[in-house]
């Protein structure tokens, strides 16, 4: 990966874009490897614009917008901002570069098998911004995926950074720790957050480092489940989703989610099934039972609806 642009500092200076060329060693689909990360249509950190996806992002140099292309087998990255060369830093493994699918084996069921077929550039991405997606994560507990989506997009623009470049609506950078932990009360409460998960995220912020350096030591699944479930408001959820989004573990699995299972269950056997049916359906790909519910459902086999949406569960103690 070459970047070619002036020198970082003059670049952060004068405005001007870093950009950079990614060459996979496998192809890479950008859209359903990177765009799930999107959290609703009105995220304020990520923006699909036509072919180019745009993230917002804090960075140890400062904040920055990442715009990214996919061409002839490339990836064209271009990032604006003081930590325009640290976002650009970060293509590879958003992109799925570190995403280790071997001894996998999509054979054990016909759908799995012919998703995998059809879709041999899914990768799994890693962000590295395990903050972002823990807070996220927390905000998603107990409530409707719109309401979700609201309450990080209301706080997100409220108090995160602007992000820098021409970006095709205005964008932000989600707070800091820091900046999470100062959102005064007030602010939570206008964006629908109720008092748990808002008390969550202002407990976890205050060791936002410390649980960031132990989340990326720990070795396996079960040791960062267990790092993040030690946290007060956090459960097997929670950290599911925080590992897919920021870690790219190709085995977790979001027990306790209000649809998945049911999803799992019908796509593998036509009926609907519980958490415990799912993992057991799941168990012969271990290692990588993240990556089939990614194939399942880019393969857009659905159940029917067979009613009106019922209020999902309480995450906060699984």
């Amino acid at each position: 990966m070459t970047v070619t642009a002036a020198p970082e500092s003059d670049a952060a200076a004068s405005g001007a874009p870093l950009e950079t060329v990614y060459r996979p060693a496998r192809p890479v689909d950008l859209r359903s490897t990177v765009g799930v990360l999107r959290r609703g249509p009105g995220d304020p950190t990520m923006v699909h614009d036509g072919t180019v996806i745009w993230r917002a992002l804090r960075t140890a140099t400062g904040t920055a917008t990442l715009a990214l292309r996919s061409s002839s087998g490339e990836i064209r990255a271009t990032a604006w901002g003081p930590g325009a060369a640290a976002a650009l830093d970060t293509v590879p493994a958003l992109c799925g570069a570190q995403d280790d699918d071997s001894g996998f084996d999509a054979s054990h069921h016909p759908l799995v098998a012919e998703a995998a077929r059809r879709r041999p550039s899914l990768r799994l991405a890693r962000t590295d911004q395990v903050f972002d997606a823990l807070a996220c994560a927390i905000l998603e507990q107990k409530v409707t995926g719109l309401q979700a989506f609201r309450a990080w997009r209301v706080l997100v623009t409220r108090f995160g950074e602007p992000a820098p470049g021409p970006t095709p609506r205005p964008m932000h950078a989600a707070p800091s720790a820091e900046g999470w932990r100062r959102i005064p009360s007030w602010a939570w409460h206008s964006a629908g957050v109720q008092p748990p998960q808002s008390k969550t995220i202002v407990r976890v912020a205050e060791r936002g480092d410390s649980i960031r350096r132990a989340l990326i030591a720990a070795a396996t699944g079960a040791d960062r489940d267990r790092v993040l479930t030690s946290l007060p408001g956090i459960g097997l959820w929670t950290s599911a989703e925080t590992r897919i989004r920021a870690l790219g573990d190709p085995d977790a699995v979001s027990v306790g989610d209000y649809h998945l299972a049911h999803e799992i269950g019908y796509a593998l056997t036509g009926s609907r099934t519980d958490d415990d049916g799912m993992l057991e359906l799941l168990a012969p790909w271990a290692g990588h039972r993240q990556r089939v519910i990614r194939l399942i459902s880019a393969s857009g086999v659905r159940e029917p609806r067979r009613g009106p949406r019922l209020a999902p569960e309480d995450h906060r103690g699984r």
